[in-house]
């Protein structure tokens, strides 16, 4: 398949040259950048994603990048932040990477959505400068246009019987109101809602943290063709992308903004989706919370959420669309400041990119490692160096490998 037949079918039509620029920029954007990168948001907001891309290709200087983005009436990028940035996008910049991410899009039947397009989750604009570049999506449009009116359902990989029924509750029954669901597609709670929504004959959508060709988690990959075929899977990322730690937690801001509500149906004190609910009260998203058992340690996160963060306790599906359609647009919600899970806990972010770009049993060169974490050459080397002392790595000849704990 060749280049502009590519492009064609992730755009799901012909396309003439300009828009066709327009997505290939858009595509090659979402595999320079990482999730969530605030410069790449603000660079392409200011010149668009076709000129962005080429101050990038064509090597700009910081000051003549600076001066194009001053003159487009965007607040500027400061130039130290620009250029920090075109050091950790360089690694990136391979367009062969591009093709082929198209090519694997057409072969699965995904396609490119761009915030022009009619069913651009326009929710997700409220995320600013990072919010998502553009979509790749599998699925079916009637998924997307009902994210307007959707909610998020959300909660611990390892949920607890009680955990699992009230997410077949709250997915079964907002299904049969009429109102679509969001979730992650995890283990646990999270895979409980998909199930309940699809008996129940409803619209649901699920955001990955890697590319939509490679479903995971790989056991849910039969619930991740359904959805597919019935309702939407949605990644920020081009196709062939695994999923990180970092991506996990960067792709909760898409499950909260894109909803009218979030709520957490069960999670422990330094669960994941404490995450997602930390994200639905930046964006001003009303945040609900299922209360559970005092002795659980799997509900602890969720009574957190009602004690210190003025979550609403739901109960029930009723309780779900009174938080959703009567808090919608109400005084904002406190900053979350909720820790996550123990690894993410421990570590800052930097850390935890370089982590899940390293294996244990094959070395991998700096500049691979650069790749994988869409940091620059600098930042990795110095990360490295810090996971070294700390015995979290170790180089050798051929390169970095992970440190077996």
């Amino acid at each position: 398949m060749g280049l502009a037949a590519a492009v064609s079918a992730v755009a799901g039509a012909e396309v003439d040259e300009s828009a066709a620029a327009e997505i290939f920029a858009r595509a090659a954007w979402t595999g320079i950048a990482e999730p969530g990168d605030s410069v790449a948001g603000a660079l392409v907001s200011s010149l668009g994603a076709v000129a962005a891309l080429t101050s990038l290709v064509d090597s700009w200087t910081i000051d003549r990048v600076t001066v194009e983005c001053s003159s487009s009436g965007v607040d500027p990028v400061a130039p130290h932040d620009l250029a920090l940035a075109f050091d950790r996008w360089r690694p990136r910049l391979v367009s062969s990477s591009v093709v082929m991410a198209l090519r694997q899009a057409a072969r699965v039947s995904a396609r490119l959505i761009l915030p022009a397009d009619h069913v651009w989750p326009s929710a997700v604009d409220d995320l600013g400068v990072h919010g998502p570049i553009a979509l790749w999506v599998r699925g079916v449009d009637a998924a997307l246009e009902s994210l307007p009116t959707s909610v998020a359902l959300v909660g611990a990989r390892a949920a607890t019987g009680y955990g699992e029924h009230m997410a077949m509750e709250l997915g079964a029954g907002l299904s049969d109101r009429g109102v679509s669901v969001v979730s992650g597609a995890a283990y646990g709670i999270d895979g409980m809602v998909h199930r309940s929504v699809l008996a129940s004959g409803g619209l649901t959508v699920a955001f990955l943290a890697g590319g939509v060709d490679r479903f995971y988690p790989s056991g849910h990959d039969a619930l991740l063709g359904r959805i597919a075929t019935v309702g939407a899977v949605v990644s920020e990322l081009p196709c062939g992308s695994p999923p990180t730690k970092w991506r996990f937690l960067q792709r909760n801001r898409l499950i909260a903004a894109s909803s009218v509500a979030t709520v957490v149906v069960e999670a422990g004190r330094r669960s994941g989706s404490l995450n997602t609910a930390a994200h639905a009260a930046s964006v001003g998203r009303p945040l609900g919370a299922v209360p559970g058992p005092v002795t659980s340690p799997s509900s602890a996160g969720c009574h957190r959420l009602i004690r210190e963060f003025d979550a609403v306790c739901v109960t029930s599906v009723d309780e779900v669309i009174e938080l959703a359609s009567g808090m919608a647009g109400d005084a904002q919600q406190p900053e979350l400041d909720i820790g996550l899970d123990a690894a993410s806990d421990r570590l800052p972010p930097d850390q935890v990119r370089v982590l899940d770009a390293l294996s244990v049993r094959s070395a991998r060169t700096t500049a691979d490692v650069a790749r994988r974490t869409g940091m620059s050459m600098g930042a990795t080397e110095g990360v490295l160096g810090l996971l070294a002392l700390e015995g979290a790595a170790i180089e050798g000849e051929a390169g970095w490998r992970k440190q077996k704990r």
